[in-house]
């Protein structure tokens, strides 16, 4: 059994990794990131099946400040069905469980990467999130949500997929959450730091695949 938890980087002053609010001053963007995905899945019943409390929920700082790249990614923390092993090439590999500081274990790592996520405009940042929530299994079973076909991932179209995210999210919007809850989405990342000093969250490592004997 393994338990992942925030490490330390080298990144600039403006970025940091914390563990609890009061430890640092700023802004803490997987806080409060957090709470949008569960208000999401409580609200849009196409997301009724997503415990958010077992998903790991994670930043990364970009190399280049360029606007196109991945803005988030989803890691399923099982494979096909929710098996904890599969065979690649001839071999077998388990998945080591990822567990929180309660025992629970852990199914997703959701991760976003600043500051290209909070540069995007409100719009696409709420379809970012729902494009990733969405990826989850409706098994919430620590496997990906899989289309028929090759492209088994975004049911064959991308572009369908995110049109479908994009329409949930205004969904989402319409349903009236509090807006105090995604305000900051309103802002670029330059902004955030204006107003709390810097920006910071838990950040965790992609659990690496360990070879059954």
């Amino acid at each position: 059994m393994r338990t992942f938890a925030t490490r330390p980087t080298n990144f600039p002053p403006r970025f940091s990794t914390c563990q609890r609010v009061r430890e640092v001053n700023g802004f803490d963007f997987t806080l409060h990131v957090r709470r949008v995905c569960e208000d999401m899945a409580a609200r849009l019943q196409p997301l009724h099946h997503v415990d958010v409390a077992r998903v790991l929920i994670s930043f990364s700082q970009t190399r280049k400040a360029v606007s196109h790249g991945m803005y988030a990614s989803l890691t399923p923390l099982r494979f096909a069905g929710g098996a904890s092993e599969t065979v690649r090439r001839g071999r077998r590999w388990r998945m080591p469980p990822v567990r929180d500081a309660e025992g629970r274990e852990m199914l997703y790592l959701l991760n976003f990467y600043l500051p290209r996520f909070l540069n995007l405009p409100l719009e696409a940042k709420l379809a970012t999130i729902v494009h990733e929530l969405w990826h989850i299994s409706p098994q919430f079973d620590g496997d990906i949500r899989r289309f028929h076909g090759r492209c088994y991932a975004h049911s064959g179209s991308q572009r369908r997929y995110d049109a479908h995210a994009n329409a949930l999210a205004q969904n989402w919007l319409a349903l009236g959450p509090p807006e105090m809850l995604y305000e900051f989405l309103r802002h670029d990342f330059r902004e955030l730091v204006r107003r709390h000093g810097r920006v910071f969250g838990q950040r965790f490592r992609r659990p690496k695949l360990v070879p059954v004997a």
